[in-house]
This record gives structure tokens, C-alpha cells and sequence, in this order.
């Protein structure tokens, strides 16, 4: 073999690894992390970026605990991101829609701004309404947490602790919160796993906020993606988006999710919970068996253009399904994409909302000398 010839084979050869390898740069899992620009106050902040072995990567900032992007790949073996949000800190800081923000230290609603506890009542900033909506006008998505990454026998990990001190926002006690975010190594699922503890009784419901578009964020809206959910009940609301105490059948409502249905399919009805919440915007009661203690299906979303599913665990008893009813067009996020009505859903696994003004609804309490545990699981696969 002449050396031209060898010479033109090694070049092949390298060639066709350097493909492969841009097809899958990330064949062994790893964490980095990065700047993600400063806050509107100077102060800095990190993206961490996960990766598997499977294509999957996740970045997340520890402004809010947020979740800035997860790429997945479709049908077709293509990766693309598959939440909306944004490309800086200061976009997140100044941004209304809680793009894939840790929410607390209660997330949802809480009716009137207040609630009572141990006899005693607390009056929480209103910003919703007359209501207190996501932790107050400065919850935990706008602080800075803590991070650093941790091992696990799991995958890659990352873990974020913020402790909030006692009074903030108007809630009792200080309350240290962890969430720790894994990877994966082998399959596409980002596992998250809240704790928190307190010094004082205090109520706590932790979620996660991220708005999904299975097609990818800026493709469009969502309106041709089906939903299952595995809730025979859920909680009705009036006017103001508070529920009523109520744990209402689905059944013979276009609440019924319990088989796959297109989410635009009734979403225009003229039901008055739909005209309530200006489409979906609601607390699903999900089905739990007697003594299940671990990560249940609580929903699975379909998109069939790109083949990509979501299914999403956890040990949370409700799920809100939103179905961005309030994304008119004016955000603009990641590149520049435009985020117009329905682009983006959102299934925050939780307890109810309004819970500490509902006496029959899951405690959402937490005492000195307890922890708060909670898992939540975004698995992703194609059909």
C-alpha cells in the first residue's frame, strides 16, 4: 500500500470517528460548570451542565434551582431542547413565569395572603390577586442557592441548598431546603429529590416549574401533544383560581385525562372551570395505591411529530397540569424564540394548593424534628 493511499484511509478513518463523536460527544458522564452572568445587583451565578451516556443534557443554574434546558433526543435520533426559558441569570431574575424554577417555599396558591397555624395567623405579600401565588414576590426561584456536585451511584448529580430565614416572605420559622438533581447515566431520566427541615412549625410544598414542549421550545404550541394522568379526582376552583375544598370526579368532564386525550382538544369548552383557569390550570388528585412510598406514573405526555414522550413519577398526592394560558407572544426566550399562547405546559407535582386553609386535604405542616422528603422523576423515551 503506496503512503498517498495509507495516508487517505487514516484521514477516512478519523473522519468517520470524529463524526461519531459529534454525534455522541459525550459518551461517559460528566458535570461542568460555567458562568451564567450576573443579577440586576452584581451578584454572580453558574450554569451546571449534565450529560449521560445516552445523549441526555441538562443544564441548570443555581439562580432559583432552575432548570434552564434538557436536551432529548426525537424519533429520529435528534436532540433538542424541550423546555422553555432563558439564556441569562438576569432574563430568570426578571422574568414573571417561573421557567423551570425550584418554587417555594410554597408553591401555588395560599387564598387571602394567609393561613393558621398552631392558632396563630400569618400574612403573606400578595401577587396574585388577593392571593399568594409561588413562595411571595421574592420566593425561592429568585435566590441564589448554594450548589456543588455531588457523587451518586446513580449518575452525575448536582446539589443545591438554600436556607430561608424565619419571616421571609411571611412564613414562620427558618427553613433550610435541599434539592438534588441526578442524571442518569444509563437512561434518560432526571431525578429530583427535594429535603427540608425547620426551626419553628411552618407549612412547605416544593416543585418544580419547568414548561415542556415535546416538539422543542419555540416550536409551536402544544395543543397536538396528548396527556394521560392517573387521577380519577381533582380539585375545583373559583373564580380566583383557589380551590373550593372539593375533590371532584373527572369523569364526563374534559378533566378526564385517565386515557390519552389531545390537550387542545376540550381546552376551548365553555365549561366554567376552563373559563376559571383560561384553560387548564389545575390540581390533579393523583391515584395512589395503599403503602406505595415510591415514585408513581402520575402522567404521560406524547408528542408524535418528534416521537418524544415524557413520563413523569413521583411521591407528591396532586400534580398541576397548566397549559401556559398565560404566554401571549410578548417573552421572548432561549435564541431569541418566541413563546406565544400554549407553548409550553407545565405538570408541577405537589401537594394541593391553598392546603393550609383546607383541613381535609394532605398536610402540607412541617415541625422541628421532622424532614421533608419528596422525589419527583422526568423520564424520557420515543415511540
Amino acid at each position: 500500500m503506496s503512503v498517498q493511499r495509507a495516508g487517505m484511509l487514516l484521514f477516512l478513518v478519523l473522519t468517520l470517528m470524529t463524526i461519531k463523536t459529534l454525534a455522541n460527544p459525550d459518551s461517559k458522564p460528566s458535570v461542568e460548570v460555567k458562568p451564567f452572568g450576573d443579577t440586576g445587583g452584581g451578584q454572580k451565578t453558574d450554569l451546571y451542565t449534565l450529560r449521560n451516556a445516552r445523549g441526555m443534557i441538562v443544564t441548570i443554574t443555581n439562580f432559583g434551582a432552575t432548570v434552564v434546558s434538557i436536551q432529548v433526543p426525537d424519533k429520529a435520533g435528534k436532540n433538542d431542547d424541550v423546555v422553555l426559558g432563558f439564556d441569562s441569570a438576569k432574563e430568570y431574575e426578571e422574568g414573571k413565569a417561573f421557567f423551570g424554577a425550584t418554587v417555594g417555599r410554597y408553591g401555588n396558591r395560599i387564598a387571602h395572603g394567609k393561613f393558621m397555624l398552631d392558632g396563630k395567623t400569618y400574612t403573606l405579600p400578595k401577587n396574585d390577586g388577593d392571593n399568594t401565588l409561588h413562595g411571595g414576590l421574592s420566593g425561592f426561584n429568585k435566590k441564589i442557592w448554594a450548589a456543588k456536585e455531588v457523587s451518586s451511584k446513580d449518575g452525575v448529580a448536582v446539589q443545591f441548598n438554600y436556607t430561608s430565614p424565619d419571616g421571609e416572605e411571611g412564613f414562620p420559622g427558618a427553613l433550610t431546603a435541599t434539592v438534588v438533581f441526578t442524571l442518569y447515566k444509563d437512561k434518560n431520566e432526571l431525578r429530583i429529590d427535594y429535603t427540608a427541615s425547620a426551626d419553628k412549625p411552618t407549612v412547605v410544598n416544593l416543585t418544580n416549574h419547568s414548561y415542556f414542549n415535546l416538539g422543542g421550545q419555540g416550536h409551536g404550541d402544544i395543543l397536538g401533544h396528548t396527556l394521560q394522568l392517573s387521577a380519577a379526582k381533582f380539585t375545583p376552583v373559583d373564580a380566583t383560581l383557589i380551590p373550593t375544598g372539593e375533590l371532584r370526579e373527572v369523569k364526563n368532564t374534559p378533566f378526564d385525562f385517565t386515557k390519552p386525550v389531545a390537550i387542545g382538544e376540550r381546552i376551548n369548552g365553555t365549561d366554567e372551570q376552563l373559563r376559571f383557569g383560561r384553560g387548564y390550570d389545575h390540581n390533579w388528585v393523583l391515584d395512589k395505591k395503599a403503602g406505595e412510598a415510591g415514585p408513581s406514573v402520575a402522567a404521560v405526555a406524547y408528542d408524535a411529530k418528534s416521537g418524544r414522550v415524557l413520563e413523569v413519577l413521583t411521591t407528591e398526592p396532586g400534580v398541576q397540569f397548566y397549559s401556559g394560558n398565560f404566554l401571549d407572544g410578548t417573552v421572548h426566550g432561549k435564541g431569541g424564540a418566541v413563546y406565544p399562547l400554549r407553548s409550553g405546559f407545565c405538570l408541577e407535582t405537589q401537594h394541593f394548593p391553598d392546603s393550609p386553609n383546607h383541613a381535609n386535604f394532605p398536610t402540607t405542616t412541617l415541625t422541628p424534628g421532622k424532614t421533608l422528603h419528596s422525589t419527583t422523576i422526568f423520564r424520557f423515551s420515543v415511540k
